[in-house]
């Protein structure tokens, strides 16, 4: 017999590198005596030695002084065990490695320890219990110890629960997480026993009899004829069935009517390939699939099978609202009042007792089976809930004490929105986007509540906008018990019709008005542009006339002035001004912005109000004439003189004679 150090050189290396190549190793491989643990049993430690050096130590030897590691080890192990025989203990219960997958049946009321449980996720669809327990190959699975999972249709989902005989082996199995099996890696995760009975469990008296007749193969089959026998099935096999017909399970309904599902026990492990070689072939007119099946799917099938809920109806598309016991659905969940909550975000698995732990003391205003839950076009949870409360306020008061608050789901934590709406609202989303009653397209937006998409578009800019007439008082399809409901039912179409032409009203009297208001600033816009156009007119004016008498300008640079010459150049000044304002716009003249049109009245704005535009804004700032040239002005019939070019260089240039004064200011001509 093999002695080791420790348990992974054989369970952890050996065992699993030879399954993965199909190599076949001796039978004294599956046998061994784990030196740690006998170290500890024997001299009984408190903790299990963690290598050679330490059981070395303990016992006081000196360690071998080989240079290669495992001839020391080697050396050192043989040293440890001829110590132990010597002081007289017996190699007489070696670790053993299963090779193979032994069949075995759990019930319900089994205890299972939550330390040795795995749960490996990621396995091919078509993997069986032999193939899963090569995964773990080297480590000891209990007896019928793997469950593949199915999924809610039955079929295989790619997970399986794996239970070992301890806790050490669990660990082992944890260590292979995302090991391969073929191009696929698998997750290990740890699991709970209550997991492991949930799934393999039963308490099916037929499928223990079954099951305790000891076949080492199981084979389900799936598609049978409704009016299949046994004796069809244990003909159709070309292997030899355990036990006849006897060894032929079927899987009915609580009613005893069939599933097309069997099971069938064979005798050898040989006898499987022979049995699945049928897969799609035909019994009848169907052809049959053919699949290596364990003894926990049988629990779980036929625990399905006889479970009622499982052939119940599937949940309808748009959750059914609970009728109150007098007034009919559409009563409920219509009208305008905003006496109802929309939650939006919650958890799939929330109830409607966890909803009622989140609005806290807001419960108590929820009408009697007032919660009602969304669900999608599949059935499934959406993640939303109306709630009906009894007034208003209370539904007010909740969506804004509610709202993002966070429900705590296990170890979900989700915040919520909460909407405060009304029953037209409700409706809408319950009933799949049709409303309950009629209600106009223009006091559709004036209902419509936080969180709700508009039922219809909004008509196109500039169409008109019909007036929407009371909505004809509908025809009950219903009977009352009593006369009273009647009347009430009466009555509130009459208040609600009064309210809609009351609200009708009041909307075209506000159009009106802004339409007036709206031409009021148009002309008020108009005026204030035309005086300003006038203003920049009579500025463009003048600078036109400014410009048209400019004098020549002095030549730069040339000779200096003479006296005569300045005195000639300042009497040119006299002729420069207007006699007269310059031409104006005819205060009369009329002035058209252009065609207006007022906007659609839903899209009414109060325009803006612009500030009255000037000349100086439009021309920039310029002088006058008076505040450009200050000086007297000389009379109108003056003569030009023409400018005299000097005749000779001999005229000379007192500077010290006094110049006349010159008209042309020297902020226009700096050099002078």
């Amino acid at each position: 017999r093999f002695v080791t150090d420790g348990q992974l050189p054989l369970r952890q290396c050996l065992h699993p590198e030879t399954c993965s190549k199909n190599l076949d190793l001796p039978g004294y491989y599956s046998y061994f005596h784990d030196l740690r643990k006998e170290f500890r049993a024997f001299y009984s430690m408190p903790e299990e030695p963690q290598c050679i050096r330490d059981m070395v130590t303990y016992l006081g030897m000196s360690p071998d002084t080989e240079s290669e590691f495992y001839v020391k080890e080697i050396k050192d192990m043989v040293n440890i065990v001829q110590r132990l025989l010597a002081d007289g203990h017996k190699f007489d219960n070696p670790e053993t490695v299963n090779l193979r997958l032994e069949p075995g049946i759990c019930s319900k009321n089994e205890e299972v320890d939550n330390s040795c449980v795995v749960r490996a996720r990621g396995l091919p669809w078509q993997s069986s219990d032999q193939d899963i327990a090569k995964f773990f190959r080297g480590l000891n699975v209990a007896k019928g110890g793997v469950a593949l999972c199915l999924s809610p249709q039955g079929r295989r989902n790619g997970e399986a629960l794996v239970r070992f005989i301890n806790q050490e082996h669990r660990d082992m199995a944890l260590k292979r997480h995302k090991h391969h099996i073929g191009n696929r890696y698998i997750e290990v995760y740890k699991a709970s026993g209550e997991d492991f009975i949930n799934v393999a469990g039963g308490s099916n008296n037929e499928a223990h009899a079954f099951l305790s007749r000891g076949g080492q193969v199981i084979v389900r089959m799936r598609g049978l004829p409704y009016d299949c026998t046994a004796k069809q099935v244990v003909s159709e096999n070309s292997c030899q069935v355990m036990d006849g017909e006897k060894g032929v399970l079927f899987v009915k309904k609580p009613d005893g009517r069939a599933t097309g599902d069997a099971f069938v026990l064979f005798n050898q492990e040989e006898d499987a390939g022979k049995a699945l070689s049928k897969h799609r072939e035909l019994i009848g007119s169907r052809y049959i699939e053919l699949f290596r099946s364990t003894t926990a799917e049988v629990q779980q099938v036929l625990n399905r099978s006889m479970d009622p809920k499982t052939y119940e109806p599937q949940m309808p598309l748009i959750a059914q609202v609970p009728q109150v016991p007098l007034l009919p659905q559409h009563i409920i969940t219509s009208g305008t009042r905003k006496d109802c909550i929309r939650l939006r975000g919650l958890p799939y698995e929330a109830q409607v007792e966890h909803i009622l732990d989140f609005l806290g003391e807001h419960a108590k205003n929820i009408v009697f089976q007032g919660v009602h839950m969304v669900y999608n076009a599949q059935g499934q949870p959406s993640g939303e809930a109306f709630i009906q409360m009894d007034l208003e306020q209370s539904a007010f008061l909740s969506a804004q004490q509610k709202h993002h608050r966070y429900m705590i789901f296990g170890k979900k934590q989700r915040y919520i929105e909460v909407f405060q709406c009304s029953g037209e609202d409700m409706n809408l989303v319950l009933t799949g986007g049709i409303p309950a009653g009629a209600v106009s397209p223009a006091k559709a937006a004036a209902l419509l509540s936080p969180g709700m998409l508009p039922p219809h578009p909004p008509p196109p800019i500039g169409s008109a906008v019909a007036t929407p007439l009371p909505p004809p008082t509908p025809a009950l399809s219903w009977e009352p018990a009593h006369a009273l409901v009647q009347a009430q039912v009466a009555v509130a179409q009459q208040v609600q019709a009064h309210a809609l032409a009351q609200q009708n009203l009041a909307i075209r009297q506000s159009q009106a008005q802004q339409e007036g208001l709206w031409f009021m600033n148009q002309l008020a816009v108009a005026q204030q542009h035309q005086a300003a156009m006038a203003a920049a007119l009579v500025a463009a004016t003048s600078s036109r006339l400014y410009l048209l008498n400019m004098p020549p300008r002095l030549p730069l640079g040339s000779a200096p002035l003479l006296p005569s010459q300045a005195s000639a150049g300042l009497g040119a000044t006299s002729n420069f001004h207007h006699k007269g304002p310059p031409p104006q716009l005819p205060a009369g003249a009329s002035f058209s912005p252009g065609t207006a049109h007022p906007p659609p009245p839903h899209g009414i704005l109060s325009p803006i109000i612009q500030s009255p535009m000037t000349a100086a804004a439009i021309m920039g700032l310029k002088r006058s004439w008076e505040h450009a040239f200050p000086a007297e002005m000389q009379p109108s019939g003056a003569v030009k003189r023409q400018w005299q070019p000097p005749h000779s260089t001999t005229t000379t240039f007192h500077p010290s004679a006094g110049l006349p004064t010159v008209a042309y200011q020297t902020q226009f001509y700096p050099a002078l």
